[in-house]
Order: C-alpha cells, then sequence, then structure tokens
C-alpha cells in the first residue's frame, strides 16, 4: 500500500512494541462485557461521588476521548447502546500502569475495561477502572469529530468511516433496520407468507426498465438480474398461495441520484380475492405501524417524531386526470394522441425520445404538474390505461385502470393495482405497448402468460420501495443516505 503516513507509523509501532512485551494488540475474545445502557441503568438513582451496588463489569467500546488531568485520565468510548465514561485513577491503576495505558492508547482504537460503575461528583455515570486493555489497534485515526467524512461519495465509497464518524448515519440505519422489521411483522399478523423468489431470470420483466444482463456457464445463457418481484409473486397466486409478500433487492440499470440507485429494496405483495379500495387500507394501516415506530426510534429527529401525526389515515384521494388536467389546463387528456401528448410532454420541459409509449408522456406530465403540489401522503387513484399495463381496467371509468400510487412530497411511496387476471387481455396489452426501447416497456413474459392461463384469482398487488420509505419516516434528503452500500464511480487519478 505504499509509504505509511507518519501517524499511521506511529500507530504500528505501538501494536509493535506491545507484541514485544507479550501483549497482543488484536486478542480473540472479551468475554462477559455488558453493554454501556445496563450500566447507565445500574446507576439510576445513585447520588454523585457514589458507586452502585452491584459489584464490577467489564465493559467495550470505540475509544472517542481521552483526557488526561494529572493523575487522573478520562476515556470516552461508543457502543451500539451509546456513551460511557471511563473514570482511571493512579491509586487505582498505578502510576507506572496508568502511564502505560495513555502512552498505548489512541482515539479509534477498541478498548476493553473493568471497574466498579460510580458517578462522578460532576453526576456523570463512569466506572472506575481497575483494567484496561486494547481490543483493537486502530491503524487509521478516525475522522475529525466535528465534520467527518463531507463529500457525499466518500461516504459511500467508506461507509464504514460516514458510520464511525456519525452517530445521526449509524441511528438512522439502525432504524432502518428496526422499520423492515416492523413491516414485516405487520405483514405476517395480516395473514401474509413471505417468501423468496429468483434474483435471475431468463426474462426481467414486471417494470419497465433496462435490466443487467449475467451469463450462466452452466445453463450456457445470458440471463438477468430482476428489475421488479411482481410476475413471480402472481404465479404463486395461480399456485394456491393467496397472501404472500416479499423484501427483496432489484436491479435496474439507471443513474444514481437523489431518489433512484441501480440497485434497491422492493416490498411487494400480493392479495388474492382484494381490490385496490381493499389495499388502500392496508397501506394506510401499514404506513401507521412503521411511522408510530420510527418515532419511538427516533424520537430527537423532527421528521419522525412527527411521522405518526403526518401519515395517520385517511389519506386523501386525488383522480390522475381530474387532477392533472385541472393543473395543466390540458383538456381532454384521454382524448389525446400519442404525438399531441409527446408534443405536450415536451412543451413542459420533459426530454422524451420519440418512440416512447404514451404512458410515458402521460407520466411525465403528471410529474411537471401535479407531484410538486402534493405535500401530505396521498392516493392518486384511477390511472389512463396507456400508464399501467398490467392493472384490470376500471369497473366504471372506460380508458383508466384501477390503480393508485401513494405520494407525499415529492415522493412516490407506493404503487398498487387491482391485478389484471385475464390470460388474453394480458397478451394483448403486452403487445400493444412494446416499443424499441426496453427501458419504455414490460418485457414480454410468456411464461407468466403462460401460468394466467391456469387461472390466477381476483387479486391486488402492491410495490413499496423501502428505502423512499425510510426517506420519508427519518427526513433523509437523499436515498445515498438510507442504503449502505452503492456503487460510485472510481476515484479519480
Amino acid at each position: 500500500m505504499g509509504e505509511e503516513p507518519p501517524l499511521v507509523r506511529e500507530r504500528i509501532e505501538k501494536a509493535e512494541r506491545m507484541r514485544s512485551a507479550g501483549r497482543e494488540p488484536y486478542p480473540w475474545e472479551y468475554p462477559g462485557r455488558v453493554e454501556s445502557s445496563e450500566v447507565v441503568r445500574a446507576l439510576s438513582g445513585v447520588a454523585p461521588g457514589e458507586a452502585a451496588q452491584t459489584g464490577p463489569v467489564r465493559v467495550a467500546g470505540r475509544l472517542r476521548a481521552v483526557r488526561a488531568h494529572g493523575k487522573t485520565a478520562f476515556l470516552d468510548i461508543d457502543d451500539r447502546a451509546g456513551s460511557l465514561q471511563l473514570f482511571a485513577r493512579v491509586d487505582e491503576l498505578g502510576e507506572a500502569e496508568l502511564t502505560r495505558i495513555l502512552a498505548e492508547l489512541d482515539p479509534g482504537d477498541i478498548v476493553g475495561a473493568e471497574g466498579v460503575p460510580v458517578v462522578t461528583r460532576r453526576g456523570e455515570p463512569s466506572v472506575r477502572v481497575t483494567s484496561v486493555v486494547i481490543l483493537t489497534k486502530a491503524l487509521h485515526p478516525p475522522p475529525e469529530k466535528y465534520h467527518g467524512l463531507q463529500d457525499p461519495e466518500e461516504r459511500i465509497r467508506r461507509r464504514y468511516v460516514d458510520l464511525l464518524a456519525s452517530s445521526e448515519s449509524r441511528n438512522r440505519f439502525r432504524a432502518r433496520s428496526l422499520l423492515v422489521r416492523c413491516l414485516r411483522r405487520f405483514l405476517d399478523d395480516e395473514g401474509f407468507l413471505e417468501v423468496e423468489t429468483a434474483v435471475l431470470a431468463p426474462t426481467a420483466s414486471g417494470a419497465a426498465a433496462q435490466p443487467f444482463t449475467t451469463r450462466s456457464n452452466f445453463l450456457d445463457r445470458d440471463l438477468q438480474l430482476r428489475i421488479a418481484l411482481e410476475l413471480p409473486l402472481k404465479r404463486l397466486l395461480v399456485g394456491g398461495l393467496e397472501r404472500v409478500y416479499e423484501i427483496g433487492h432489484v436491479f435496474r440499470n439507471e443513474d444514481l441520484d437523489s431518489i433512484h440507485a441501480p440497485e434497491f429494496t422492493m416490498l411487494e405483495l400480493y392479495w388474492a380475492y382484494a381490490d385496490y379500495r381493499d389495499m388502500q387500507g392496508l397501506v394506510e394501516r401499514a404506513y401507521l405501524c412503521v411511522a408510530e415506530e420510527a418515532a419511538r426510534l427516533l424520537p430527537d429527529v423532527p421528521a419522525a417524531r412527527e411521522a405518526p401525526l403526518h401519515f395517520r389515515p385517511p389519506f386523501p384521494r386525488l383522480d390522475f386526470v381530474a387532477a392533472l388536467e385541472e393543473r395543466s389546463g390540458i383538456a381532454d387528456l384521454l382524448g389525446k394522441s400519442r404525438t399531441e401528448l409527446r408534443d405536450l410532454a415536451r412543451a413542459a420541459g420533459a426530454t422524451v425520445p420519440d418512440d416512447s409509449p404514451a404512458g410515458k408522456f402521460l407520466d411525465k406530465l403528471f410529474e411537471r404538474y401535479v407531484e410538486p403540489t402534493i405535500d401530505r401522503p396521498t392516493f392518486v387513484v384511477d390511472f389512463p390505461e396507456a400508464t399501467t399495463p398490467l392493472a384490470k381496467r376500471h369497473r366504471t371509468l372506460p380508458g383508466r385502470v384501477e390503480r393508485f400510487e401513494l405520494y407525499d412530497r415529492g415522493l412516490e411511496l407506493g404503487n398498487a393495482y387491482t391485478e389484471l387476471n385475464d390470460p388474453l387481455e394480458q397478451e394483448r396489452r403486452f403487445l400493444g405497448q412494446l416499443s424499441s426501447r426496453t427501458d419504455d416497456h414490460y418485457p414480454l413474459d410468456t411464461d407468466f402468460l403462460e401460468a394466467l392461463r391456469y387461472g390466477m384469482p381476483p387479486a391486488s398487488g402492491l410495490g413499496i420501495g423501502i428505502d423512499r420509505m425510510v426517506m420519508a419516516l427519518t427526513g433523509a434528503a437523499s436515498i445515498k443516505d438510507v442504503i449502505l452500500f452503492l456503487p460510485v464511480r472510481d476515484r479519480s487519478p
């Protein structure tokens, strides 16, 4: 890795001196430790200057700071439960031992300590230590305390440093995991069965997106990484699994920006014998459930604290066509030809290829005129048929399908249909919307069409982008702040 910087070399030399003295700088374990929160609980009600009655404890964590004051030193450590102060004194350790410890320690090291829980005279929960050992000698110093990693790409490229430097980042990603756990628990309680479907498929179908392609040596054929979970889960409805869901990664060969990523996490679920109105109720209950969990997990984050009120049902319903006609001033939207819709989309500032399907132009118009006006969770309902080849035609509105999307403050948070289950109509829809641009049409999945011929029950389906859900509940400004690891460009030479 080339010549080490002076600070790194100094730390390497400390590790070498420890080994020479018979102290391993990377020991195998540190059994019997308790978390910082347990120490703090044990000291609840203990007066300043007094010790807990629990006896000695062992704690461990990453060293954040060292403050030496004559014959006393204070070591601040962090673990997953919080922070804790270690209180080291000459009369407990001896002058030579305290001097050695302070000489070997550096911020960023992972240390273990044994001692008695006490409350200092200033009221700080602490451990008055009788021993301190280095469990991991950190060779690189941690980021500067108040600035951390400022470059957004570096925060993604070296997420471990971002987490190390930022308690806000650690708390957000911990909350993400627990919010997904909460969502699973909700769906399980609603009677849905979690399943896993294949990531690799002959045809990546179920959405209009450019797939990633790979090669199977065993099959001697190209395969694609899935772009959606929809069609495999619908096959399970055909097979008799009436309520199913999957939370998994999907892959789309597209840009990385504030709301899109080439690899992201989706929840998709399918509910036999229900329609999109039933699904609206389920989505309202699900979002309220995770909003309440977000408030519990992140009480100091305004978006999370306010989430239960913000996502309280019922959500308003907004008709796609009526809202777009009203806010754009365009009359007779469904009577426009594809060419007219293309010209309207371009006049609104959209850069759309000539051979895009009509649904793409409608989506762009909605994105321009309506999305920015939605400032609270809202169901946009009853989309034009041209936008959605997998949804069932509306039972009362000609030219529409029974579909809704959930929008909130510039984010699309969910998409649901009453599912099309007529195999002949589905085949006509697929063939009718094909264009020469693979990222503008839904690929023709002949095996799915074959499955539909065996009979899929009436059903509703839902897709929720987990990453955007976490953004909405935690106030994160970018999808890059809620996905742990993302592909980024190589560093410039």
